[in-house]
C-alpha cells in the first residue's frame, strides 16, 4: 500500500492559527503576509513585547485594509460625530475594539504612539473594549488613524448612532445566554435520561439495554457543554497558566475536565452511568451565576457612567414676549439650539458654538493645559471647558452624555489607585488558588488509600464550592450602593476611594464663607456715598459675572433687570474683581485690592469695597449668616473625636463667637489667602493628620486638591471643581456627621462580608473534603455565595442608612 504522508501544518508566530501555507521570515512562521507585516511593524518599532506578554496574542489579518471602507471618515459632519474634543493642535477620538481580548491588547493598543508620531496618547478601557487616542490632527486624520488600527489587527467599529455601541455591546454579550440555555437543556436531558439510575430501575434486566443507550446519549449531549459552554472556563485557565500565574477558573476547568474525563471512563469500562449531570449542571450553575453577577454589578455603576446623581445644572436664556428670561435646568434637559449662559469658572456641559461675549477657555480639565484659549464668535466650545473671564453665550450644537463629564472628572488622579487595588485582588486570588490546589491534592491522597471515588468527587466539590469572589467584590458592592444612598441625600462622591477616606478621616477643616455661611441670604448694607442709578447698574454688571457668594448677595440686592457688557473682566481669587463696563473701570473687593488702605474698617463681619475709575465710593457690609444647625454639627463632630479647624480670608472679628464651638482658639485662621490655605492644609498632612477639608472651591480649590478628602460645598448647582473629591448640597452641611458615621459602617458592613465569605469557603471545603457533597450542590452553592453577598451588602447598608441614620434609600 502506498504511504499516506501527513500534511505538516505549523502555529503562526502572530496569531496562533495553524497553517500548512507559511511564510517565513526572520526565522519566525506566519501564517500570512499580513501578520508577517504586523510583526515587522512592531519589530521595527520596538513593540516586540507585545507577544511576551501572551503567545501568539494577534489576531489573523483577514480583513480588507484598503482605505475604501474608512472613506466616510474623511467627511467633516462625520468626524464631528465621533471627535469627542478638539482644539488648535488635537483631536480626542474614541474607538470601540470588537477584537481586543488580553493584555498584550491592552499594551499595544497603549503604545500606537510609537507606531505614528502623531498620536500624542491612547488609553484603553479593557472593560469597554475601547481605545481613546488623542492625535495632532495638523499632522493625520481620522482615517489614518482608523487604518492604522486595522492594519495591526484591531479594526475600529464605526457607529454614528448614539445607542449602537450599546446595541453591539449587547449583541457580543447574547454569546453567554446560549451557552446557558444549552448547557441547561444539556442538563436537563441528562438528568431525565439519568432517572433509572436515580430510581435503581438500572437492575432490571429488561432495563439494562435501554441504560447503555441513555449513557451514550448523556455523553453526546455532554460534549457541547464541555467544548463550547465551558469554553470561558478553559480558555481563562489556559491563558492563566501560559502567563505563569493562577486565576479561580483553573480550578473551575479542573472540576469541569475530572468529572467529564470520569464519567467517560465509568461509561466504558466501568458500566456505569457516570457524572455527566453533574458536569453539565457545574457548568449550567457557574454560567447562570456569573450572568446575575455580572448584571448586579453592571446596575452599581462603579464607574460612575450613570446620568441619574450628578449635581450639574446649567443657566439658559430663553425668550419670554418681547425679553429673555433666564432659567437653570438640570444638564440631561440639555437640547440642541438651546441658548446657555456660562459665568466665570462655569463648566461648559455641552458643545457649542460661541454666540456672545469674550471666550477663555481652560481645557485643563481635559487636556491638562491650563492655558486659557480665546475663542471668537461663531467658533466651536467643546463640553468639559471652564470660561475665564466675563460671562458668554453658546448655542448648543450637540448634546453630550453627562457621563463624559462624570468620566472627566472621575479621571483625576485615579490610575494609582485602580493600581493598587488591581494588585491587591489578584495577590488575594493568587494564593487563594495556591491555598486550594494543594488542599485538593492532599484530601485526594488521604482518600486514595481509603475510598479511590470518594476522593475523587472530593477533590471535584472542594474545585468547584470553593471561591473567593465575595472576598474580592464585597467592598466594591459595598461601596457602590453608599455612594448611590449618598446621592439620594445629595452628596456625591467621586468614587469608592472617596467613601473610604470620608470614614478614615480624623480632621475636619471649614472655610467661613460660603460654606458655614448662607450665600443667598442678604443681610447686604451699603456704607458710604449713595449710589445712583447707572453706578448700580456698573456695580451689578461686574458682580453678576462672578460665582463667589458675596458677588451674588451684591447683585441680587442691587435689583437689576438687565446688565450691560463687562470687558476684560478678571477674578483674582482671595482679593477682588474688575472689568470694564461702557468705558467705566470697576474694581470691587478688598480694601488693598481697591488701593483703599486708609479706609479699612475694623467692624465685624465681611466687606466689598468699591471704586469706579479710582475714585473710592464706599463698601458693602454683610452679616455673616450661618447656616442652620451649624452649632450642632461642630459639637456632634467635637463628642465623635473630630479635630475641628477654620480658614478664612475675612478678619477676626467673629473668632470670639466661633472659639466657643471649636476645641482650640489657635485652630480659627482668618485673613488668609487661597496659598496659605493650601499650605496649612499641608502642614496638617504632614503631621499625619487625614484632613478633610470643606469649602466652595472657589478660593480654596487649592485647598480642597491637597487634602485627603476635600468637600465642595455648593448652593448653585450650576458651578463644578474638578479639585474635590466629593460634593454637597448646601442646605444638607448640618448632616455631615451622619454621611461619616454612614461610611464607617460601609467599611464595617466590608468587615462582615469578609467575616462571612471566609465562614462560607470553610464551611463549604469542609464538607467537601468529606467526599459526601454532591457536585451539582456545590455547583448551585458557589454562585449562590457571591449573590447572597450582593444581597447582604444591599440591604445591609439599606437598612443602616434608613434606620440609623435617617437617609433615603430610594429616589
Amino acid at each position: 500500500m502506498p504511504q499516506v504522508l501527513q500534511e505538516q501544518k505549523l502555529t503562526c508566530y502572530h496569531c496562533g492559527e495553524q497553517s500548512a501555507d507559511f511564510v517565513d521570515f526572520d526565522n519566525k512562521k506566519f501564517c500570512c503576509t499580513g501578520c508577517k507585516a504586523v510583526y515587522e511593524l512592531l519589530n521595527s518599532n520596538d513593540l516586540c513585547g507585545y507577544y511576551s506578554i501572551n503567545s501568539n496574542p494577534g489576531k489573523q489579518q483577514v480583513s480588507d485594509s484598503s482605505s475604501k471602507k474608512y472613506n466616510i471618515l474623511d467627511d467633516a459632519p462625520t468626524q464631528e460625530k465621533l471627535i469627542s474634543f478638539r482644539n488648535d493642535t488635537e483631536s480626542h477620538v474614541h474607538f470601540y475594539i470588537p477584537y481586543m481580548h488580553c493584555s498584550s491588547c491592552i499594551y499595544l493598543l497603549e503604545n500606537m504612539h510609537k507606531l505614528d508620531s502623531a498620536i500624542i496618547n491612547s488609553r484603553v478601557n479593557f472593560q469597554k473594549k475601547e481605545v481613546e487616542i488623542i492625535y495632532k490632527h495638523q499632522q493625520t486624520g481620522l482615517k489614518n488613524i482608523a487604518l492604522l488600527l486595522d492594519k495591526i489587527g484591531y479594526p475600529p467599529y464605526i457607529s454614528l448612532a448614539s445607542e449602537e455601541s450599546n446595541i453591539q455591546n449587547k449583541k457580543i454579550n447574547r454569546s453567554r445566554i446560549y451557552k446557558i440555555g444549552i448547557a441547561g437543556f444539556c442538563f436537563g436531558n441528562i438528568m431525565m435520561l439519568s432517572l433509572p439510575e436515580y430510581f435503581h430501575l438500572s437492575d432490571f434486566t429488561e432495563t439494562q439495554n435501554f441504560s447503555h443507550i441513555f449513557n451514550i446519549l448523556s455523553l453526546g449531549l455532554s460534549l457541547p457543554v464541555l467544548f463550547y459552554c465551558s469554553e470561558e472556563f478553559f480558555v481563562s485557565a489556559y491563558n492563566a497558566v501560559k502567563q505563569r500565574v493562577l486565576n479561580i477558573d483553573i480550578p473551575i476547568a479542573l472540576a469541569i475536565l475530572i468529572a467529564f474525563l470520569r464519567s467517560v471512563y465509568e461509561i466504558i469500562w466501568g458500566a456505569k452511568v457516570g457524572y455527566f449531570d453533574s458536569m453539565t449542571g457545574i457548568v449550567f450553575f457557574m454560567l447562570l451565576g456569573r450572568f446575575f453577577q455580572n448584571k448586579t454589578y453592571d446596575n452599581i455603576s462603579f464607574e460612575r457612567d450613570y446620568k441619574s446623581y450628578f449635581p450639574l445644572g446649567v443657566t439658559i436664556i430663553e425668550k419670554q414676549g418681547q425679553s429673555f428670561i433666564e432659567r437653570s435646568i438640570p444638564v440631561s434637559s440639555i437640547k440642541k439650539g438651546m441658548r446657555l449662559l456660562i459665568r466665570q469658572n462655569e463648566l461648559i456641559p455641552a458643545d457649542g458654538v460661541l454666540f456672545n461675549g469674550d471666550a477663555h477657555i481652560d481645557y485643563s480639565f481635559v487636556t491638562g493645559e491650563a492655558e486659557p484659549i480665546s475663542k471668537q464668535a461663531g467658533d466651536i466650545i467643546y463640553a468639559g471647558g471652564k470660561q475665564k473671564g466675563s460671562r458668554i453665550e453658546i448655542e448648543v450644537t450637540k448634546e453630550v452624555s453627562q457621563s463624559y463629564l462624570t468620566s472627566l472628572w472621575n479621571k483625576q488622579n485615579t490610575e494609582k489607585e485602580n493600581q493598587q487595588e488591581t494588585e491587591l485582588v489578584a495577590a488575594i486570588n493568587k494564593y487563594f488558588t495556591y491555598s486550594l490546589l494543594l488542599l485538593a491534592i492532599g484530601a485526594f491522597a488521604y482518600w486514595w488509600f481509603i475510598d479511590v471515588e470518594r476522593g475523587i468527587n472530593a477533590v471535584t466539590t472542594m474545585l468547584i464550592v470553593a471561591c473567593p469572589c465575595a472576598l474580592l467584590l464585597s467592598a466594591t458592592f459595598t461601596y457602590g450602593n453608599v455612594m448611590q444612598i449618598m446621592a439620594k441625600n445629595k452628596m456625591y462622591v467621586k468614587n469608592a476611594k472617596t467613601v473610604e477616606r470620608l470614614a478614615k478621616a480624623d480632621t475636619v477643616v471649614f472655610d467661613k464663607t460660603g460654606t458655614i455661611t448662607q450665600s443667598h441670604v442678604s443681610g447686604v448694607k451699603w456704607n458710604g456715598k449713595p449710589l445712583n442709578e447707572l453706578q448700580k447698574r456698573l456695580i451689578a454688571s461686574v458682580s453678576q459675572q462672578s460665582l463667589h457668594p458675596l458677588s451674588k448677595r451684591i447683585c441680587s440686592w442691587l435689583e437689576q433687570n438687565s446688565y450691560d457688557k463687562a470687558e476684560n473682566f478678571k477674578e483674582h481669587n482671595g482679593k477682588g474683581i474688575e472689568a470694564f463696563v461702557n468705558d467705566y473701570y470697576v474694581k470691587l473687593g478688598s480694601a488693598i485690592f481697591t488701593d483703599q488702605e486708609d479706609a479699612i474698617n475694623n467692624t465685624p463681619g465681611s466687606k466689598v469695597y468699591v471704586s469706579i475709575n479710582h475714585e473710592i465710593l464706599g463698601y458693602f457690609s454683610f452679616k455673616n449668616i450661618y447656616r442652620e444647625g451649624m452649632i450642632n454639627l461642630f459639637n456632634s463632630l467635637k463628642d465623635k473625636g473630630y479635630e475641628m479647624h477654620l480658614i478664612s480670608g475675612d478678619n477676626d472679628k467673629e473668632k470670639e463667637f466661633l472659639q466657643n464651638y471649636f476645641t482650640d482658639a489657635n485652630n480659627l485662621h482668618f485673613n488668609q489667602d487661597p496659598q496659605q490655605k493650601l499650605e496649612y492644609i499641608e502642614k496638617l498632612s504632614h503631621g499625619g493628620k487625614k484632613v478633610m477639608m470643606i469649602g466652595d472651591g472657589l478660593n480654596d480649590a487649592g485647598a480642597l486638591m491637597k487634602s485627603y478628602v476635600g468637600v465642595a460645598v455648593t448652593d448653585d448647582i450650576n458651578y463644578f471643581t474638578p479639585a474635590c473629591s466629593a460634593i454637597f448640597e448646601g442646605k444638607k452641611l448640618s448632616e455631615l456627621t451622619q454621611y461619616l458615621s454612614f461610611a464607617k459602617s460601609g467599611m464595617g458592613i466590608i468587615r462582615a462580608t469578609f467575616v462571612i465569605s471566609v465562614i462560607y469557603n470553610i464551611i463549604g471545603l469542609a464538607y467537601a473534603l468529606t467526599g459526601t457533597l454532591h457536585p451539582v450542590i456545590a455547583a448551585i452553592i458557589m454562585p449562590l455565595s457571591t449573590i447572597s453577598i450582593v444581597l447582604f451588602t444591599t440591604f445591609s447598608s439599606n437598612l443602616i442608612a434608613k434606620k440609623k441614620y435617617g437617609l433615603k434609600t430610594e429616589v
